[in-house]
């Protein structure tokens, strides 16, 4: 973090550090892959509860990404209040709605089609945690003015990303939801204007009639997303 007092850069020695053989960083990352292989966005959850610590663990985990000059532009609001999260989901079918009534252009609507998707959204009630997810678009001082946040998307999105590695590594599943526009969701948690809600996780263990689409196991091949500039 920093202060609005002046703070001298400090280096400090490299705390952690990792010297494995080159065998076993490939098994590693191979098990990461292999892991990540078997996550799944759901739409249908258990009624499981899910302990608090574990998604306490899990957010703790996103606070761990790297940020745009490590201001940790985000925020996470954590819901299992049934009466709360029927409250959001009534406010995001509201949006949904109007999405799918005209909201939308037909190219859009015609992308979500093999997704199955529509306004209901059971889930949102259904999954015992609802994780939103803010955006600190700018922060403020003890005395009210601002200073700014930098790559503020960029460093949500890599927080995220560690958010739901973290919720897959402990076993449950999460659907991103984002409903547009979401402004509801700052008066609903009580956020302030300089954050701006990016994404829904719903959060929990799959129900046992779980499905996914069969167009969601279509993953480009590594050869489409990459090119390797070796020198070779």
């Amino acid at each position: 973090m920093f202060s609005k007092d002046n703070l001298p850069h400090a280096p400090l020695p490299l705390p952690d550090r990792f010297d494995w053989p080159d065998e076993e960083m490939l098994a590693r990352v191979t098990a990461f892959f292999e892991l990540m292989t078997k996550r799944h966005s759901v739409r249908d959850f258990s009624r499981r509860p899910v302990p608090r610590a574990v998604i306490e663990r899990a957010v703790a985990t996103a606070g761990r990404a790297p940020s745009g000059a490590n201001h940790q532009p985000w925020f996470f609001a954590a819901i299992s209040d049934s009466g709360l999260k029927a409250r959001i989901r009534a406010e995001a079918e509201a949006e949904e709605e109007r999405f799918y009534e005209g909201g939308a252009g037909d190219e859009w609507l015609k992308a979500l089609e093999p997704l199955g998707t529509d306004a209901a959204k059971p889930h949102l009630e259904d999954a015992p945690w609802l994780i939103v997810i803010f955006a600190q678009r700018w922060g403020e001082w003890d005395d009210g003015t601002r200073f700014k946040n930098y790559y503020v998307p960029e460093s949500v999105g890599i927080a995220t990303g560690f958010l739901i590695a973290a919720l897959h590594q402990a076993g449950l599943s999460c659907l991103t939801h984002t409903p547009n526009p979401m402004k509801f969701l700052n008066a609903t948690l009580g956020r302030p204007a300089s954050e701006k809600p990016v994404m829904i996780l719903a959060v929990g263990h799959p129900a046992d009639n779980a499905t996914v689409p069969a167009v969601a196991k279509m993953k480009k091949p590594l050869e489409d997303i990459l090119t390797v500039f070796d020198g070779s």
